[in-house]
């Protein structure tokens, strides 16, 4: 296809937008909490409301774009995504933010899904490693870059302007879409699964839900094991439903294939550790080194953009196909826990430390991002590409909230054992830091942080470690068996 690069890059900005909406607002926390009157509750939604609604309607929205066109869903999703951030940048109170935010959620879950199906749609074989690389670099990208570009709009437009930015790129790629994007669809994808889509839906927003509050609300609460029983409860009907209706939304039977299983475990397990892990690193540089949001970003860019470079080039490309997808997993996330490993237990504050770390992280990322997201899609056929993109984003939503509960709440659990018995029951740094007086106890609150971060980012290499070698070990079984 003659403009299939034209095509990619409108595919990554629209995947950069959805990424962006969640890192750019961490900075505008405390804007919107003054601004907004926001409580803690709000603030919590304003992020939440985007995350869990996207979760949720991954495996919908992918189907959808199987039945009625990827080209046709990936623009409703863009118009959804820019009316959304709209409404979010003239919000005026926080329900009205909120509800913006839900909507936006709707909309990045066509995104996310139709950006990756067209990709496989466009691409041979030939060239699919490294359009899926380029993909899921974007991904970093904009992890990296959101708070310095939030940071650089807040110094100088109100807070409005972080969700009215995405307005006009929104109208580029719809136009942009429009004219060069050929329709795709299953031709016998059949009607939509309305009794699946709303299964999945509500059995994936409460699961997902109860493992977000599960660290601030308690996993032993009465609500949180509520909402997560309902959630699995509803996700057993889920598949038991799949398997009689005749136009399923998720063929039951890929769980046969070993190959697809030990992708999709590898999904979970990978963005488990090193979502989680990268998450303690940006609590570093903020409450350790002390950097503000925009510039612990600024710091971290080096990370992405050596994925970016090594991606477009086509370097992790060529290398995933000598080392194969098990081979390239297993060694990227080795480097991606060797660099965390350096940045979190080499003593040295100095800068090139970080920057070296960063950087074998970012080799890391670039070999095993690709390869994992490439195992998902090959094992389900071409013509059910969007629910591929579907299982692969919900398995990287639920892997990613998993790694940030649980690994933050080592973080907790190891800074509340080390602080002074005089601010026992204080919840976070920031409270046990306002609560210490002058001197030595303010000093033994920044000092119980640091180490409680350094088990947590310790913790976290070696899930990363463990993740990607099991992950590697269960695809190689499968492709040696030639299931």
């Amino acid at each position: 296809m003659p403009h299939r690069w034209l095509i990619l890059a409108v595919l990554c900005v629209a995947q950069l937008v959805v990424v962006l909406d969640n890192t750019v607002l961490t900075v505008a926390v405390p804007v919107l909490t003054t601004e907004l009157g926001a409580s803690t509750v709000d603030v919590q939604w304003m992020i939440n409301a985007y995350a869990l609604v996207l979760s949720g309607l991954l495996l919908t929205a992918g189907s959808a774009a199987d039945r009625y066109g990827r080209r046709r869903m990936l623009l409703v999703g863009l118009v959804l995504f820019g009316f959304g951030s709209l409404a979010a940048g003239l919000a005026t109170t926080s329900e009205h933010l909120i509800a913006a935010r839900a909507g936006m959620g709707i909309g990045g879950a066509l995104l996310v899904t139709s950006t990756l199906a067209v990709a496989m749609q466009v691409f041979d074989a030939t060239e699919r490693s490294r359009a899926i690389g380029i993909w899921a670099a974007t991904s970093a990208l904009g992890f990296a870059v959101g708070p310095p570009i939030g940071g650089t709009i807040l110094a100088h437009l109100p807070w409005g302007a972080i969700f009215l930015m995405n307005v006009p790129i929104v109208l580029v790629c719809l136009l942009a879409g429009r004219a060069l994007i050929p329709e795709s669809r299953h031709p016998a994808g059949g009607r939509l699964d309305v009794v699946g889509a709303a299964l999945s839906t509500a059995g994936l927003t409460a699961v997902v839900w109860a493992i977000i509050s599960g660290p601030e609300r308690g996993w032993a609460s009465a609500d949180v094991l509520a909402v997560a029983v309902v959630g699995v409860v509803l996700l057993g009907l889920f598949v038991s439903w799949e398997r009689r209706v005749s136009h399923p939304m998720l063929d039951m039977h890929f769980f046969r294939d070993r190959r697809f299983v030990g992708a999709i475990s590898g999904v979970v397990l990978i963005t488990f550790g090193a979502t989680g892990a990268l998450f303690l690193l940006t609590q570093h540089l903020q409450f350790v080194r002390g950097y503000p949001a925009w510039e612990a970003g600024l710091r971290m860019a080096p990370f992405a953009l050596s994925i970016v470079l090594l991606n477009v080039s086509g370097v992790a490309a060529t290398l995933i196909r000598r080392l194969g997808l098990a081979g390239a997993i297993a060694i990227g996330m080795t480097l991606l826990a060797g660099g965390l490993a350096v940045i979190t237990l080499v003593p040295s504050d100095a800068y090139w430390v970080l920057l070296a770390g960063l950087l074998v992280m970012g080799v890391g990322c670039a070999l095993a991002n690709p390869a994992i997201v490439e195992a998902v899609m090959s094992a389900i056929p071409a013509e059910k590409a969007g629910a591929g993109a579907g299982v692969d984003g919900t398995m990287t939503e639920v892997g990613s909230s998993l790694g940030i509960a649980v690994l933050g709440a080592v973080l907790n659990a190891r800074f509340a054992a080390l602080l002074p018995a005089t601010l026992a029951g204080a919840g976070s740094f920031p409270v046990a830091l306002a609560a210490a007086g002058e001197g030595p106890e303010r000093e033994a609150v920044t000092v119980a942080f640091a180490s409680a971060l350094e088990t947590g980012q310790t913790v976290g290499a070696a899930a990363v470690l463990l993740g990607g070698l099991v992950a590697a070990g269960l695809l190689h079984r499968a492709q040696r068996t030639g299931s």
